[in-house]
């Protein structure tokens, strides 16, 4: 006994100077004469793991650390502590559910029950299994006292996650903080996690520096200094969101995204790690990515309706329609605020409308829009147009007219208007809308196209007709649809070369907007000089 007090406080006197590989070959030496001796076998993996864990190292000894904790159990077979032990070094070397088998077993041999259900907890959490982290957490509440400055922290992070609407939950989550900082004194390891972060000072200058090339432009030179600060203490997870930040600020997409995943190693609740490798996901095009992490991010954030909003949106781009109603309605439901969550119904209609031809839906999510926002003209002119397809002319009718009430000179609801009255038979109030609509947008290609229409299919007035989409293309030469009436126009009088030129210019043109079917056109020009 008294050997081991010796060994001990030598091994002790080592660390304490920061001599960390010293007691490692210390320990080495003495177990070449007693390779048998459990408590050194432990010893040393402790300083593995320590030497592993150090903020001022980037080297890997999780690995001598579990042969020598394994050494150690293969002797003391219903320790708790050294499968404890074993547990921890599994978590920090990644290989989570192994780590927590370990623990399990830990607990069943009468392991410290406070310490290793904590230690599931945070297992838990790099599995984004949030929920589950905090029922641990309470878990290991019921099995301490003083000394649980950790653990209050932690419920105090996972509470403030999972329900930050929540004001009651807020409330305990704030309760939580005030028992961490209280508990402190108790509790060794938070005191020195706490040591820990504070050396975080020290690399305040690089930090600066590498703002200060950023700034200027000398790309190179940041990431140096980024790069030299994680060097120094590579245990910080907001280093490599840094890092990533300005790899994706200057293009550096793929790099980010490394950056951000080992930020998210470190602290799974990490936001602005989660919040920057979504967007470089996104701005790489890889939307795959992007909703994974998004699903991740929403396990954290479960009544975030942005959230909800930006994977909605990327289903939607990835013509998942119905995955992105789900999460749009979700966005609705949350509703944190009338005018975002209008803009978020009114992005549901569009869908229900246009992808799922489900007006009614459309309809009813317009109207959801309308009442949170009613002085947002979009609304109206999109509810306007539900009602147009859904054949309901008279409700159409009765928006629109509401709609000028807000604003009568509004170009786009005059367009819409003639639009209506054309559909339904009315020539002379649909003619007298357009013109509105031009009076008041002179460069409003539809409407000089739509009243074109009139001219040349209705009126079969052809001069009227061509004057009309030729101020179509004048406004926008990228109008397929304009050059095509307009084509129209001179195969009825006759001038198929003039015809046959807007027609091919209308493919041409249609090779990018894709506005008409390419058949129809072709058709057109076959038709010429059969």
């Amino acid at each position: 006994m008294e050997n081991i007090k010796k060994i001990n406080k030598e091994i002790n006197k080592m660390t304490k100077n920061g001599d960390i590989q010293k007691a490692i070959e210390y320990c080495q030496n003495l177990l070449i004469n007693e390779p048998n001796d459990t408590n050194l076998h432990i010893r040393l993996g402790d300083l593995y793991l320590d030497w592993h864990l150090d903020i001022y190292q980037a080297k890997q000894y999780i690995d001598e650390a579990i042969t020598e904790y394994q050494k150690a159990a293969e002797v003391l077979i219903d320790n708790g502590e050294i499968y404890y032990k074993i547990g921890l070094a599994l978590y920090y070397k990644g290989e989570l559910d192994k780590a927590i088998n370990y623990f399990n077993i830990a607990i069943d041999k009468s392991a410290p029950k406070a310490q290793t259900y904590y230690m599931i907890s945070n297992c838990l959490k790099k599995k984004d299994r949030f929920q589950d982290a905090l029922d641990y957490v309470n878990l290991a509440l019921k099995h301490v006292f003083l000394n649980s400055s950790r653990l209050h922290y932690s419920k105090f992070r996972l509470l403030n996650s999972l329900y930050f609407t929540n004001k009651k939950k807020k409330i305990l989550a704030i309760y939580e903080l005030l028992l961490s900082y209280l508990t402190l004194p108790f509790d060794k390891e938070a005191i020195k996690n706490l040591k820990d972060k504070a050396k975080w000072i020290k690399i305040i200058p690089v930090l600066l520096k590498a703002d200060g090339y950023l700034a200027a432009g000398d790309i190179e030179h940041a990431f140096q200094a980024y790069s030299q600060a994680i060097d120094k203490m590579p245990g910080f997870s907001i280093l490599y969101t840094l890092l990533g930040d300005a790899y994706r600020k200057t293009g550096k997409l793929e790099e980010a995204i490394v950056e951000y995943k080992m930020s998210l190693w470190i602290d799974s609740l990490n936001y602005t790690a989660y919040s920057g490798i979504v967007q470089a996901y996104e701005e790489l095009g890889d939307y795959e990515n992007a909703i994974s992490y998004y699903k991740k991010y929403i396990k954290i954030h479960p009544n975030n309706a942005v959230l909800h909003s930006n994977i909605a949106n990327l289903y939607f781009m990835k013509g998942e329609a119905q995955k992105a109603i789900s999460h749009y309605q979700a966005a609705i439901t949350i509703n944190p605020k009338p005018n975002w969550t209008s803009i978020v119904a009114q992005t549901l209609g569009y869908i229900q409308q246009n992808v799922l031809k489900n007006t009614d839906c459309a309809i009813a999510n317009y109207h959801l829009a309308n009442s949170l926002s009613p002085k947002e003209i979009d609304v109206y002119i999109s509810l306007g147009s539900a009602f147009y397809d859904n054949e309901d002319y008279k409700n159409a009718l009765i928006v629109y007219r509401r709609a000028l009430e807000l604003e009568p000179e509004n170009s786009k609801i005059h367009c819409n208007l003639g639009y209506l009255y054309w559909g339904m038979g009315d020539i002379d109030e649909a003619i007298k809308e357009y013109h509105l609509s031009i009076k008041y947008d002179q460069s409003y290609d539809i409407a000089h196209n739509n009243l074109g229409v009139i001219y040349l299919d209705d009126l079969v007035q052809i001069q009227n007709a061509v004057d009309c989409f030729e101020r179509a293309i004048e406004c926008n030469p990228n109008y397929a649809l304009a050059y095509y009436n307009l084509g129209r126009c001179y195969a009825l009088k006759g001038e198929n070369v003039e015809a046959a030129k807007y027609f091919q210019q209308a493919m041409d043109v249609n090779n990018i907007t894709n506005e008409i079917d390419p058949s129809d056109i072709q058709e057109r020009l076959n038709n010429l000089f059969n």
